[in-house]
């Protein structure tokens, strides 16, 4: 089961308000059926790929309106072969479209009434359905964290967008495939999502995988940047002491100032530490304690007299 249909699956399971059922089943009507008009009736068709979907549409309208309903199954023929699952209600479909807040004397609305989602609870309600009718999100295993619920209308989308919002939650809204698409791309927004819809241990889940990568992430990124510093410290160290050799090559050591002198010494001693440790170092050896720029400075005027030689 992929992780998309385990959210799913746990929000269908949640219990829900008297209120929040019509704001679930708002959303839920709205995004997978189509109505058609036959013999002056309507009729009204709703599809899903997703079982789970169909059953929480069918227990809702079961439970709400007390209308019969059809229901069938057709394989796809693609390469994946998934089912399409279908219920077609032909009794009271006007008015439960009006009840819905969907359908008015102008015909069929693109978004519905704010007046189905004005409870906090019922906006949570509405974003479930909407996920479960359209919604996707990919699994945190995978490096990309995103997540979207696909509507026909851009009037839908930005509703979908705008009922995010109050949460806290700023989704974006851009178009695919003569689609539009709300959709959120940070981790811990799509975390806060799955809070929001109800969907606990999914969110738990995919926390867990998400904080395990990211601490392992960190780890890569401090490793890479202590290899980068050693290998930085190495190149300086190996630079140095080919100053000091040219230096003893031309006789000029003995004649080099003693702080210069003690330097070198720390050098060709330790010829693989860091200026850090050199300055640990010297201090041991003098009592005089030093700082690293200092420690640089005389590398410098090292450097300054082999490049004169």
């Amino acid at each position: 089961m992929s992780f998309t249909s385990e959210i799913k699956s746990e929000i269908a399971r949640n219990e829900l308000k008297v209120c929040c059922k019509k704001a679930q089943l708002c959303a839920l009507i709205q995004l997978c059926s189509t109505l058609t008009i036959s013999n002056k009736q309507f009729h009204l068709v709703i599809k899903s790929e997703n079982i789970t979907t169909i059953k929480r549409i069918y227990v809702l309208l079961k439970d709400q309106y007390q209308v019969e309903q059809e229901i069938s199954v057709v394989k796809k023929m693609n390469l994946r072969k998934n089912n399409i699952y279908s219920l077609k209600v032909s009794t009271s479909v006007k008015e439960i479209l009006e009840d819905l807040t969907l359908y008015s004397s102008k015909g069929l609305l693109e978004k519905p009434m704010a007046s189905v989602v004005v409870k906090e609870c019922c906006a949570r309600s509405y974003l479930a359905g909407a996920f479960m009718a359209m919604g996707s999100c990919n699994a945190p295993t995978k490096s990309n964290y995103h997540l979207e619920i696909v509507t026909q209308s851009e009037s839908h989308a930005n509703f979908i967008a705008k009922l995010m919002l109050r949460f806290d939650l700023p989704a974006k809204v851009i178009v695919r495939r003569l689609k539009y698409v709300t959709y959120l791309k940070a981790s811990d927004k799509i975390g806060d999502f799955l809070r929001c819809i109800g969907a606990f241990d999914s969110l738990l889940k995919f926390e867990d995988i998400r904080i395990q990568r990211d601490f392992r992430n960190s780890l890569t990124r401090v490793s890479n940047c202590d290899l980068a510093n050693e290998m930085k410290s190495i190149k300086a160290a190996n630079s140095q002491m080919e100053d000091i050799d040219k230096i003893k090559e031309h006789g000029r050591y003995p004649y080099l100032d003693q702080k210069l002198k003690d330097v070198i010494d720390l050098r060709l001693q330790h010829p693989d530490a860091s200026l850090n440790e050199l300055c640990f170092e010297y201090e041991q050896l003098t009592g005089i304690p030093i700082s690293k720029s200092g420690m640089k400075h005389r590398f410098v005027k090292i450097a300054e007299i082999a490049e004169k030689l």
